[in-house]
């Protein structure tokens, strides 16, 4: 018997998450486009993901935007993140607006990070604040890294305090930077250690980064190489950057193309400077 339009949908859909599994997002996209067309009701969902993976950002505005628009708010964070990337700020604090007003707390890191960018320091603590009270574990790490960032050690203090907890790994994290700031070292070495035995996302590249400052090298790299096995966010770039500033600039070279590949300004910057060049002629 001929294979219903459903059921072949669904079967696209299911290799398209296989793809992605595979870490092959622009083959993935090709088939959840089918799978999309179909009706696969997960369709859509694995397709914004195989955008996101591949750096497709003007697909999924032209993808999302137009659900937005007709009131299904569910996207409109993820919008908002894409039109971040393609630097079209205004509307991207439009979506992220619109993320926040209908109850999606966690798009308020986002829409803060953009309000830091834009040097609006106040409203981005502000809605921070906001976020953090309302039980958000990232917005309580973000809001001290931006009182940080601002020079308020004080407030960064008290907020770290108030919100660390073994059960929000991230705020152990914030709490330990804090520490750093305070001179008070050891209690930041200890909890660097906890942050990362609980799991908190970036904390093997910020203890590596604690170390390399400290002066022990040799411990600070077995920190970016485990953040390198586990795939930490942002380890190409923070491995490359500590071997470029130890003189090792060969083996810096692939880990900072790496985190270029992957959009990173930052690891761009870097890999201009060890080339002697500017960053725009890349």
């Amino acid at each position: 018997m001929d294979q219903s339009a459903e059921d072949l949908a669904a079967d696209l859909a299911v290799q398209g998450a296989a793809l992605l599994a595979q870490g092959r997002p622009a083959e993935a996209a090709d088939v959840l486009r089918q799978a999309l067309a179909g009706g696969a009701p997960s369709a859509l969902d694995l397709l914004v993901r195989a955008y996101f993976d591949s750096g497709s950002w003007r697909a999924v505005v032209d993808l999302l935007e137009p659900r937005v628009e007709q009131g299904d708010l569910r996207y409109a964070s993820r919008l908002g993140v894409a039109l971040v990337q393609l630097a079209e700020r205004e509307r991207a604090e439009a979506a992220l607006r619109l993320a926040v007003g209908s109850g999606d707390v966690p798009a308020a890191n986002d829409l803060a990070i953009l309000l830091r960018d834009e040097g609006r320091l106040v409203e981005a603590v502000r809605l921070l604040v906001d976020a953090a009270k309302a039980g958000d574990q990232l917005a309580a790490a973000n809001l001290v890294e931006l009182q940080l960032e601002a020079g308020d050690l004080p407030a960064a203090a008290a907020a770290a305090e108030q919100y660390a907890s073994e059960r929000r790994p991230e705020t152990i994290l914030a709490l330990a930077d804090v520490r750093v700031q305070q001179g008070r070292f050891a209690d930041a070495d200890a909890l660097y250690r906890r942050a990362g035995e609980l799991g908190a996302l970036r904390a093997r590249t910020a203890y590596g980064q604690f170390l390399a400052v400290s002066g022990d090298p040799a411990a600070a790299e077995r920190e970016f190489r485990e953040a390198e096995r586990i795939a930490e966010p942002g380890w190409a770039f923070a491995l490359g950057r500590f071997l470029a500033d130890e003189g090792r600039l060969d083996e810096a070279r692939p880990y900072l193309q790496i985190a270029v590949d992957e959009g990173d300004e930052q690891a761009l910057e870097a890999l201009a400077e060890l080339d002697g060049v500017e960053a725009d002629e890349y």
